[in-house]
């Protein structure tokens, strides 16, 4: 079992309590720069959803050519990565998760030559690409499941096919497994008279990775993407790859208010998180490096003295990264991280951020949800943070726009890799969409009665640009998913024009990233009371400190950190002030006096202002 790092609990008094690693992510801070760190640990990955970036040729859906015309947009905001939700051709029966063909683009994004100018326009400007990797099932016009229905070699086996059970003469699926989709997980093939798994949409069957040869299969659809040039994966649904062989039926979770049918009905202890699941991951990871180490042997092997090789023999190797997705228990989502012989994830995606905190979420929880994570965290791993994502609502609709800033404090301060889905850097928020205009799979399953419970249509809208006609997304009146009708006063346009935003918040923030006390530096987690947080961050070699406090109540709080800070301190700057905020950013204040409104933030520091801007002036070479 590997060594984890731990936290100490240090009460101090009243409503005061601090937490702090014990053994600190520093390690002589002063002596590292960030440039030390691999690119997917140096900052900020921004997830684009294709359909709703940018439309580019006028016909209601984003597309790989929109986002190329939006790559300086990208490049400015600081990012480090890209990464894509599924471009793959699709009959579009879950918006891209069913897929026909893992080596072609969907027509509805454009071409493979559309592919490669995209990732041009990417790496030209020092960024890396990602693409979702989507391993557990393929779509039920996929040419494998076709040959499977059929029962064609070697393809029979490529999915799970059981024969159905009877009772009383009634044809009845294998056993009780629900769909995440609500209803049974199992629906019956008249040509080949057995039922098959889907796990998700009735229109997306497993793959049966106890087949040795699927494996083999989806590690070729890998090779094919990184040979075409991508960075890495974001790898869905890790979690499902594997079921019990033996299909017993799974408990009842007996938890309340949830339907019969629905997914939170039964306990999944035979088709989640099986031991073989992790061997899998490991086996993705090894192509991977196998990559990696290509590129590595390329560059020491260079000859520099010949022309092609000169830009190699100066150039970082670049290591392809791969990130897991899986709503899991922490201890489950720890092991996707591999262990010293059997290496996983470059890191699994943190979601608790999402999952264990909302509008009724005091300071105490965001300081648990901290600590789970960092006490958890295998040693000699790396932390990430994501707030949003294409399957929940919106961090704006979850909170409301005026903690926005604040959870980005929150979240950029923090040690590791900050995950942004499109459209939180300005503060979107979810759009109503009307039971007539719902498209979403998952919601027409469930009903009129239910559909607002599970939708994930609101978050998936388009990216609001300006307030010209469908907020710059497109040229057409009419979009794939109707745009929030408040772009005329909250877009992108507006809110780089204004004084200040949450847009100029954000990019602050990303500059923040990159500093080696953010990075590298002593992290010290505290509440200040019910309702507020402190985060401080600190190089004690280079005497350099950074605190956010972040109230995330409904009343003013009135606070000091003259005593609760690592370094003793007359003043501060303020380095970066949400929206609400009464502190301009550059003041100076006392750490011994400061009133914060409702959901306002602050990051504070001692660190003269001039030096912040030449780091970010540093940072734009």
């Amino acid at each position: 079992m590997e060594r984890r790092k731990t936290l100490g609990l240090l009460f101090l008094t009243g409503t005061i309590f601090c937490t702090a690693l014990t053994q600190p992510i520093e390690a002589e801070t002063g002596s590292k720069k960030v440039q030390d760190l691999d690119w997917w640990q140096s900052g900020v990955i921004y997830q684009i959803y294709p359909r709703s970036f940018k439309d580019s040729n006028s016909d209601s859906i984003g597309d790989l050519d929109g986002i190329t015309e939006k790559m300086d947009y990208l490049k400015s905001l600081g990012i480090t990565g890209v990464w894509l939700s599924p471009i793959y051709e699709s009959p579009q029966a879950d918006f891209g998760y069913d897929i026909s063909d893992f080596r072609k683009i969907d027509q509805f994004y454009g071409t493979f030559e559309d592919f490669a100018r995209l990732r041009e326009a990417v790496q030209s400007r020092g960024l890396k690409l990602l693409l979702d990797f989507i391993p557990n099932h393929t779509s039920d016009e996929h040419e494998w499941f076709e040959k499977s229905v059929q029962n064609i070699q070697p393809f029979a086996d490529y999915y799970v096919w059981r024969d159905a059970r009877y009772e009383n003469g009634t044809r009845l699926p294998p056993n009780n497994w629900v769909s995440f989709f609500d209803g049974s997980a199992w629906t019956w093939n008249e040509n080949r008279q057995k039922y098959y798994l889907h796990q998700y949409h009735e229109k997306q069957p497993d793959l049966n990775y106890r087949n040795p040869a699927v494996l083999e299969e989806m590690k070729e659809v890998m090779r094919f993407w990184l040979d075409a040039g991508v960075d890495g994966f974001r790898v869905d649904s890790c979690n499902t790859l594997v079921e019990d062989a033996r299909f017993l039926d799974e408990p009842r979770s007996y938890l309340t208010g949830v339907r019969e049918n629905s997914i939170q009905y039964l306990n999944h202890v035979y088709t989640q998180d099986q031991p073989e699941t992790y061997d899998i991951i490991h086996q993705f990871r090894q192509v991977l490096d196998e990559y990696s180490k290509k590129e590595t042997n390329m560059i020491q092997s260079c000859d520099t003295e010949r022309e092609n090789c000169t830009s190699l023999a100066t150039r970082r190797p670049s290591t392809r990264a791969m990130m897991t997705e899986a709503y899991v228990p922490i201890k489950d989502t720890m092991r996707f991280y591999g262990n010293s012989t059997h290496q996983g994830a470059h890191f699994p995606f943190n979601f608790f951020l999402i999952t264990d905190l909302d509008r009724q979420s005091q300071a105490q929880d965001y300081l648990r949800v901290i600590n789970m994570w960092m006490s958890n965290m295998p040693e000699g791993h790396w932390p990430n943070w994501v707030l949003g994502n294409h399957d929940r609502p919106r961090i704006a609709t979850r909170f409301g726009p005026e903690l926005v800033d604040g959870l980005h404090m929150i979240q950029f301060i923090l040690p590791g890799t900050a995950i942004t889905y499109f459209g939180d850097e300005i503060a979107m928020e979810d759009t109503f969409i009307r039971w007539d205009e719902t498209v979403d799979p998952f919601a027409l399953g469930v009903g009129k009665e239910h559909y607002l419970e599970v939708s994930r249509d609101g978050c998936r809208a388009p990216f609001l640009w300006d307030n010209t006609l469908s907020a710059g997304f497109s040229t057409l009146a009419y979009t794939w998913l109707p745009v929030n009708p408040n772009f005329y006063r909250s877009n992108l346009q507006i809110q780089m024009e204004d004084a200040k935003s949450h847009f100029k918040v954000y990019k602050k923030l990303v500059q923040l990233k990159k500093k080696p006390v953010i990075q590298f530096g002593t992290l010290n987690v505290k509440t200040l009371s019910r309702q507020t947080l402190m985060i401080e961050r600190v190089d004690r070699a280079n005497q350099v400190l950074y605190v956010t406090v972040v109230n995330t109540g409904s009343y003013y709080d009135y606070i000091d950190l003259s005593e609760l800070l690592s370094l003793p301190l007359p003043n501060l700057t303020v380095y970066a002030s949400s929206v609400n905020s009464m502190y301009a950013e550059g003041t100076e204040v006392s750490p011994d006096r400061l009133r914060l409104r409702p959901k306002e933030a602050l990051i504070l520091t001692n660190e003269k202002p001039a030096l912040q801007k030449e780091e970010s002036k540093d940072e734009t070479k």
